[in-house]
């Protein structure tokens, strides 16, 4: 059976604010921890007016204190940006308040444009940045399992707090490239279908035949994570696309990073290229960016896309301007694939 996971970007839609956004998604984990999807990830983005959550690991707190068994996690921590000590010590800090639940999803991408990440940058020398990540990711799962050789001088440090187990540690990207890396060394890997859906087929499947074990993972564990919107009838999903579609248009061909337009906005926008087939919104490969449609519609081709790739999880994302639309989408998704729903603690205590 396929696992069903969500990757929240916090979208910030028109006419609401960046702390909606947050709000919606801590209403998001909680609903799709009840549901029983097996991991919650929030995403990474610096100074972008469109995404509210600059700092995933915040909200990954606060999103465990109000859910009870759904693994959490950041989609991803954009390493370059950062000491791998430092976001050790926040992820082992994460994984002391909740344990056996916190994943540390790590990218490469700078999550803005070049300026911001100039200014996120410690160092602003002429070295370029992420020229070192494979080094960095070493040295993060150094100091996160101990790895480090005695006579190393971090081997002296002690990371805190310190308690048996780890955050489970993914390696995301979109390209070759990171599903090189993932294979080297012996990560579990999660692609960003909707980045590059014209990649997603021959990284996952260079990941699966070059994956080397590793003393943290025996076999290739692979995710691809896609746009889902699922209503009651092809003909409401489509319609309510319409926004994502505007969207996903106007940072692709504008370069403009607005917040999520509304469903009328979108149609009247768009003119005659609403509810067509949209190259430039699908992508390049066999799958299209976003899968949309009524249930039934797309659990046939989230299953056809997990068959061919040989995946057991799919991580789904929903861009919409209506959040109870937005809400609807991952209950249906839930329901037409009858995942096992998950009891709160509210409700556990209430049972003993």
């Amino acid at each position: 059976m396929i696992k069903l996971s969500v990757l929240d970007q916090s979208p910030v839609s028109d006419g609401y604010t960046s702390a909606d956004a947050l709000r919606n998604t801590i209403e998001l984990a909680k609903l799709a921890d009840r549901l029983g999807y097996e991991r919650y990830w929030i995403a990474e983005h610096h100074a972008i007016v469109t995404l509210a959550s600059p700092a995933p690991e915040i909200l990954i707190a606060r999103i465990g204190a109000e859910t009870s068994g759904i693994r959490i996690g950041s989609g991803g921590v954009l390493l370059p940006h950062y000491s791998p000590l430092k976001v050790v010590e926040t992820f082992r800090m994460l994984h002391a308040m909740y344990p056996g639940r916190i994943d540390l999803g790590i990218g490469r991408a700078p999550g803005g444009s070049g300026l911001e990440a100039f200014a996120l940058r410690r160092d602003r020398s002429e070295r370029i940045q992420n020229d070192d990540f494979e080094e960095q990711l070493t040295e993060l799962l150094a100091f996160l399992y101990h790895e480090f050789p005695s006579d190393h001088p971090f081997a002296r440090i002690k990371v805190s707090p310190e308690m048996p187990g780890a955050p489970e540690v993914w390696l995301l990207g979109s390209s070759a490239w990171s599903s090189a890396l993932a294979a080297k060394m012996g990560l579990p890997y999660a692609f960003a279908h909707f980045i590059s859906p014209e990649e997603t087929s021959a990284a996952v499947k260079f990941y699966r035949a070059n994956f080397r074990a590793s003393k943290r993972l025996a076999r290739a564990r692979a995710i691809v994570a896609l746009g889902v919107i699922c209503a009651n009838t092809e003909a409401e999903a489509k319609r309510l696309f319409t926004s994502t579609q505007l969207h996903i248009r106007r940072i692709r061909l504008q370069g403009k990073r607005l917040p999520v337009p509304t469903v009328e906005q979108s149609i009247a926008e768009l003119g005659d290229a609403a509810f067509r087939e949209d190259p430039v919104v699908r992508g390049g490969g066999e799958w299209r960016r976003y899968v949309v449609g009524a249930p039934e519609q797309v659990r046939e081709e989230l299953e056809r896309m997990a068959s061919d790739l040989q995946i057991e999880e799919v991580m789904a994302i929903a861009v919409l301007h209506d959040y109870a639309a937005r809400l609807r989408s991952y209950r249906l998704l839930a329901e037409v694939f009858n995942i096992p729903t998950r009891l709160s603690n509210a409700s556990k205590e209430l049972s003993l």
